[in-house]
C-alpha cells in the first residue's frame, strides 16, 4: 500500500456516506468514511473486487458496507487528469439500481420527488431530489423515463437502505389505495461509467445506435459487444460520458473489452471525489442532507415548472413557501489560499462575523488551487466576495466563486438557434 493512502488510514476511522477522497496532497474530507473500518469478511464486493486487486494493485477501502477502490498505482493527482485529458472507468456498482413499473408510476413517484416526471421524455432523465415532509434533502437521484409505465433510478449506496424504505413504505399505501406500480431493486446488475474524451471513441465500436445522435441524458436499452446493458449518457465528473448497467455475470467481460483502447484507465473514488468536486457537483452526506432543502442547496431548477405551481410533493408548503419569500442560507463555491478547508471549517467575513460553514473542499489537480463549496448566509453569496476560512485554527483568505470551478463538456442536444 502507497504511503499516500498510509497516511490516509487514521482519518478512514471518522467518517463515511458515498466516497469523498480528494487528492494525492489532501486530508479525507468527512463523509468517505463515517462508518469507519469495517470487517472485510462483512463488506460487500462487487463482481471486480478481484480484478481491483490485480489491477494495477488497487488500494481497497470500506466505503458504506464495500470494499472499494480509492485508488490504482497512478496518484489521485494523475487519475484525476486522465480522466479529464483521455477517459477513465469507474466501478460505481455500489450504487442502488431500481425500476418502477405500471401505469401509475409517474404518478407515484411525483409524490416523492421535486421533479417533472411526466414531463421528461421518454428515453430520458434527469436530476431530482427526495424530499421529506420539512422539505429536507432524503436524497439526490437521476430519474430516467424508460416509457410512460417504466421508471428507472440510480439511488447512493449510503442513502439505499433508507430510500428503500422510504420508497417502499409509501409504495405499500399507495398500491392499497388502489395505484398499478411495482418496484424491482437490480441487485443482479452493475454499473460502470466510462467517463471522459475518450469515452465516444472507446463505446461506438461496441454498440449499434450513432452515439452522435445520443445526448446527455438520453437513455438506451442495448447490446454493448453483444452484452445486453442499459446506457445513460450521462456521469458524476463533469465529462461527457456514460454510465453502463450490466448483468452481474457479464461486468468484467464488459471492463476487460473497454479496457482495450490505451487511453482508458480504471479509476478509484478518490479521483471520482476530485473530479466531482471540480465540475461543482453535489455529494449527499456533504452538500446535502435531510436538513437542506433543494432551494437551499441551489438545486431550484430540479423543481419543474409544474411542480412548483402545486407543490404537491413531501414538504411542498415548506418549499414554495422560500420559491417564493426566499432563503436565508446558499450554496456557494469558494477559492482560497491556505491549507484546503474541509467539510466542517468555518467560514467568516473579513471582519470576523461567522456566516456560513464549508461541506466539500479539497486542492484540485486541474486547476492546481484550493476549492470548496459551502453555505453561507444569503448576503455573502455573491460571487466575488471576499471571505475567510478557518483551516486548523488558521485564518485563510477566500473569495465566492461560480462553479463549476471546471467547465463541464456534457454532450447536449443542439438548440434550436444553434
Amino acid at each position: 500500500m502507497s504511503r499516500q493512502v498510509l497516511r490516509l488510514l487514521p482519518q478512514l476511522r471518522t467518517s463515511l456516506c458515498r466516497g469523498n477522497l480528494a487528492s494525492s496532497s489532501c486530508a479525507l474530507p468527512h463523509s468517505f468514511l463515517s462508518r469507519g473500518f469495517a470487517d472485510e469478511a462483512s463488506l460487500s464486493k462487487t463482481p471486480l473486487y478481484d480484478f481491483h486487486v490485480e489491477y494495477g494493485g488497487g488500494k481497497m477501502v470500506p466505503f458504506a458496507g464495500w470494499s472499494m477502490p480509492i485508488q490504482y498505482k497512478d496518484s489521485i493527482m494523475d487519475a484525476t487528469k486522465h480522466c479529464r485529458e483521455n477517459g477513465s472507468i469507474f466501478d460505481v456498482s455500489h450504487m442502488c439500481g431500481l425500476t418502477l413499473k405500471g401505469k401509475d408510476a409517474v404518478a407515484f413517484l411525483e409524490k416523492l420527488v421535486v421533479g417533472d416526471v411526466a414531463g421528461i421524455k421518454n428515453g430520458s432523465g434527469s436530476l431530482s431530489v427526495f424530499t421529506n415532509e420539512q422539505g429536507g434533502i432524503i436524497d439526490d437521484t437521476v430519474i430516467t423515463k424508460v416509457a410512460d409505465d417504466e421508471i428507472y433510478l440510480v439511488v447512493n449506496a449510503g442513502c439505499r437502505e433508507k430510500d428503500l424504505a422510504h420508497i417502499g413504505k409509501h409504495l405499500d399505501k399507495y398500491k392499497s389505495e388502489g395505484g398499478a406500480v411495482e418496484m424491482t431493486v437490480h441487485d443482479d446488475r452493475s454499473l460502470l461509467a466510462l467517463q471522459g474524451p475518450a469515452a465516444v471513441e472507446t463505446l461506438q465500436p461496441l454498440v449499434d445506435v450513432d452515439l452522435s445522435k445520443v445526448y446527455f441524458s438520453d437513455f438506451h436499452k442495448l447490446n454493448i459487444a453483444g452484452i445486453p446493458c442499459y446506457l445513460t449518457r450521462t456521469g458524476y465528473t463533469g465529462e461527457d460520458g456514460f454510465e453502463i448497467s450490466a448483468p452481474d455475470e457479464k461486468a468484467l467481460e464488459l471492463t476487460k473489452k473497454l479496457l482495450e483502447n490505451p487511453r482508458i484507465r480504471m479509476c478509484g473514488l478518490g479521483a471520482r471525489d476530485s473530479l466531482r468536486l471540480e465540475a461543482g457537483l453535489c455529494l449527499y452526506g456533504n452538500d446535502l442532507d435531510e436538513g437542506k432543502t433543494p432551494v437551499e442547496a441551489g438545486l431550484t431548477w430540479t423543481i419543474g415548472k409544474r411542480r412548483r405551481e402545486a407543490c404537491d410533493f413531501l414538504g411542498g408548503e415548506v418549499i414554495k413557501k422560500q420559491l417564493a419569500e426566499g432563503v436565508s442560507q446558499r450554496r456557494v463555491g469558494l477559492v482560497s489560499t491556505g491549507a484546503p478547508a474541509r467539510q466542517h471549517s468555518k467560514i467568516f467575513t473579513m471582519e470576523g462575523k461567522e456566516v456560513g460553514e464549508v461541506t466539500s473542499g479539497a486542492f484540485s489537480p486541474c486547476l492546481k488551487k484550493n476549492i470548496a463549496m459551502g453555505y453561507v448566509e444569503k448576503a455573502y453569496a455573491k460571487s466575488g466576495t471576499e471571505l475567510q476560512v478557518e483551516v486548523r485554527g488558521k485564518i485563510n483568505p477566500a473569495v465566492v466563486t461560480k462553479m463549476p470551478f471546471v467547465p463541464n463538456t456534457y454532450f447536449k442536444a443542439p438548440t434550436a438557434a444553434s
